[in-house]
């Protein structure tokens, strides 16, 4: 690869990742996602069986997350939803349920 090329891509991806980072809205949008069974902002409906997680400490959810992802706790959904992630996602993701009381 020619270094004039390379420096452009290492550039671009420099200001893609900055980018992201920078979007105060990161961790809300990704968490928009649960809200199909966890109910907006992680309040569940009462009675639906699903767990609430508006509050749930950090590192409880992210254990909860990493079972999923690695396959330890069995699921019928959450296994693929968990793998579609970064961990540094799902760490905004728990963070942002966690702040939610």
């Amino acid at each position: 690869m020619k270094p004039l090329t390379l420096a452009a891509l290492l550039g671009l991806a420099a200001v893609a990742g900055t980018a992201q980072a920078a979007d105060p809205n990161l961790a809300r949008n990704l968490a928009a996602t649960c809200a199909n069974c966890h109910g907006t902002n992680g309040r569940a409906v009462e009675g639906a069986g699903l767990d609430p997680l508006a509050g749930l400490d950090k590192a409880k959810i992210l254990q909860k997350l990493a079972d999923f992802k690695s396959g330890v706790k069995p699921a019928t959904i959450m296994h693929q939803i968990a793998k579609g992630y970064t961990d540094e996602q799902l760490d905004l993701i728990a963070g942002y349920y966690a702040a939610q009381k």
